[in-house]
């Protein structure tokens, strides 16, 4: 055989190769749960919160949410302009987790569990209210509670 020719004991082995991958992938595939897109790694197990629709699609959200939050936080504070469609408040009221209350908490929490997975300090609930208003203005009413 020539220069760069492949024996029969060779093609032997690749054929047996690809046949080993292409079993494994069959597998894989026929594991997942329908509809599942296949991956080694996992995801945060987070509840979306009240459900509905969301102000922007989830892969939008999931890539853009911070610059969205930026935006809507410079057009508050220098210009005055107050919406809540990408407001941090409309967040919270939407994706708060309907035990707990809050968005923060647990590795189950919409913003602290994704949060976590992605390795990324979340500092927003330093400032701001981790739950809606409506659920603070009730802990503020009751003695020794703390918003």
């Amino acid at each position: 055989m020539g220069r760069g020719g492949v024996t029969g004991t060779g093609m032997r082995q690749r054929a047996a190769l690809l046949a080993l991958l292409v079993a494994f992938a069959g597998t894989a595939i026929a594991d997942a749960p329908a509809g599942a897109r296949s991956s080694r790694v996992p995801r945060p197990d987070v509840a979306a919160g009240a459900g509905g629709k969301c102000v922007e699609d989830t892969a939008f959200m999931r890539r853009n949410h911070m610059a969205l939050l930026k935006h809507q936080r410079d057009r508050t504070v220098h210009d005055g302009i107050r919406t809540t469609r990408h407001s941090l408040a409309n967040c919270v009221t939407c994706h708060v987790d309907a035990k707990t209350g809050r968005v923060t908490g647990s590795k189950d929490a919409f913003c602290e569990g994704c949060h976590t997975y992605a390795g990324v300090k979340l500092d927003c609930f330093e400032c701001h209210a981790d739950r809606p208003a409506a659920a603070l203005a009730v802990d503020a009413g009751t003695p020794g509670a703390k918003p």
